[in-house]
């Protein structure tokens, strides 16, 4: 599996997915193309999945939201008969490697979060309609939905049945929507994932496991009666249209990847690669109206979808890379002018669009398995939503005063409203409130600088910063820092990271997240499960998996 994964598509490529769009009601059919895997060596059979499956549907997701804001409910529904979704493709599962299983279950989650949150924040609500098989992963895909409808039949049914199968657990968050979103008894919910054949019809509904089992003959007439239920629920303030999410622009070179706002670069004999954000070279939109106008040609919204494109990029296809340096460049002030546009105009559509989109942009940085490191150069920009970078990382390292021969500004960090609400991690804290968990008044003392930059002296005694170090000290200090982080081992790393991320309150999302880091990390590479006669390497040959039986 060495070939470059690319995660920009649009409709014009998809061979996967296809949406109909009737008014406030889309329709998400899945309809996957058997010979349309990412790799070679399996078929994609039953609808089941693999990443480029899941690339599709993110990029549906997206193109909801920004391209068709008026839609209120979407209803996801299979394309095939007698099935419903199969869930991740075994074969691919068993001949992929354990690095790329365990991105490829990052990469769904996010996804599924993105959809699932749509209802609350974009009005725009998930409808599952099962029809046929619906296991494993295709039972993920409707745990994320705010409502599933079960036809009853013979042979419709919903299955988590990856334990008894295939020696592994759900991936994409299942075990832990089952109990903490439905609330199915903890006994009953036991029973459900130790059965192969899954659950069907009044059962279904009455353990949670579903929200309505309607006859088969009613089906069809219930999801549409839904459908239009849910979209007027959620039609008031919706706009007539949306925007275009036009191509990136993007340049692939052997040791870089070059955006209109980030540039990549890749020192893949140190481990390091380092991304530069630009600030924007231009004012704020003057209205909703001039916003719209723009487009995707927005700063903000473009400086999002390329830096989330460039996570997504190092995360897959670059494995050896183990540190990531933020840096940026640019006026402190106009990133504030834009960040304050946006969030004075949050009640209009687009604005509260871009808004959410950076939010989850952060959250993929959060939950990225790689050391994570910020610079504050003289000539930054970390302002507002740039600055949660830097509480984002795992250590933030900042210029102070002047540099010989270097003529930019000194630098600074300016702190806005949108460092205290917006863009909230996982655990439903800011990473302000997150960074001071033992001290929580100094979020308040952090708050009453709002608006002020912040040079090296004032930021390191906000606790603003990790280090800040002068002309003499800097490129030594940053030279032993990375050539250290690099060396450690990347296991330890990952184990070490995911556990000081994310302090404070559990929910649901973090539970997800952790339970995937340690279950998936663990499982994936024992042999019962991907040993020579482990399940998965034996599934559908007819052969149980054997297993070392000892409990570890």
């Amino acid at each position: 599996m060495s070939k470059r994964i690319d995660f920009q598509t649009d409709p014009s490529k998809y061979r996967h997915w296809k949406v109909e769009y009737e008014g406030p009601v889309a329709r998400l059919i899945m309809d996957v193309d058997e010979k349309g895997g990412l790799f070679d060596g399996y078929e994609l059979k039953l609808n089941s999945y693999d990443l480029s499956v899941d690339i599709e549907l993110a990029d549906v997701i997206q193109r909801m939201r920004f391209e068709h804001p008026e839609v209120g409910a979407v209803v996801m529904q299979s394309g095939k008969d007698r099935v419903f979704c199969a869930g991740a493709n075994i074969r691919m599962l068993g001949g992929a490697t354990h690095a790329h299983k365990v991105n490829f279950c990052k990469f769904t989650n996010e996804t599924r979060n993105t959809y699932e949150a749509a209802g609350a924040e974009s009005g725009q609500s998930y409808i599952c309609a099962v029809r046929g098989s619906c296991a494993g992963g295709g039972y993920e895909l409707a745990l994320a939905c705010d409502h599933i409808i079960l036809t009853d039949d013979s042979s419709s049914a919903v299955a988590l049945p990856e334990v008894p199968l295939l020696a592994v657990l759900p991936g994409t968050g299942g075990l832990t929507r089952v109990t903490d979103k439905r609330k199915v008894r903890r006994d009953l919910a036991d029973v459900f994932c130790a059965m192969e054949e899954g659950v069907r019809g009044k059962k279904a509904k009455d353990w949670r496991l579903v929200d309505e089992v309607v006859p088969n003959s009613k089906f069809d007439e219930a999801v549409t009666e839904r459908a239009k239920e849910f979209a007027e629920r959620n039609a008031a303030g919706k706009p007539d249209n949306g925007i275009a999410l036009t191509p990136l622009d993007r340049t692939f070179g052997e040791d870089s990847v070059t955006y209109s706002t980030v540039e990549l670069a890749i020192e893949r004999d140190k481990g390091v690669a380092t991304i530069t954000l630009s600030g924007p070279d231009g004012d704020p939109p003057a209205s909703t109206e001039e916003l719209v106008g723009e487009g995707a040609s927005n700063w903000m919204l473009r400086l999002a979808r390329e830096l989330d494109d460039a996570i997504l990029h190092l995360r897959l296809n670059e494995l050896e890379v183990g540190v990531l340096v933020f840096k940026s460049q640019g006026d402190p002030q106009k990133v504030a002018d834009f960040e304050a546009f946006m969030l004075a105009s949050r009640d209009f559509w687009l604005a509260r669009e871009i808004l959410l989109y950076w939010k989850r942009v952060l959250k993929r940085v959060d939950v990225t398995s790689r050391s994570l490191v910020a610079l504050v150069e003289n000539g930054s920009c970390f302002a507002g939503f740039l600055a949660e970078l830097l509480f984002a990382v795992d250590r933030s390292y900042m210029m102070d005063g002047e540099f010989e021969g270097d003529n930019r500004p000194v630098a600074t960090i300016t702190l806005t409203e949108g460092n205290f609400g917006p863009y909230p991690m996982a655990n439903d804290l800011t990473r302000l409130q997150t960074r001071f968990l033992g001290e929580p008044e100094r979020v308040d003392v952090a708050k009453a600088r709002i608006g002020e930059a912040l040079e090296a002296e004032d930021a390191d005694e906000l606790g603003l910063v990790t280090f800040a170090y002068d002309d003499i000290d800097w490129e030594d200090e940053i030279r032993i820092f990375l050539e250290e982080r690099a060396s450690f081992s990347p296991d330890a790393m990952t184990g070490m990271e995911a556990n000081l991320r994310f302090a404070g309150p559990e929910t649901m999302e973090t539970r997800i997240f952790g339970r995937l880091t340690a279950w998936q990390n663990w499982i994936f590479q024992r042999p019962n499960a991907v040993g020579e006669k482990g399940a998965l390497q034996r599934y559908g040959t007819g052969l149980r998996g054997e297993y070392d039986m000892k409990r570890v």
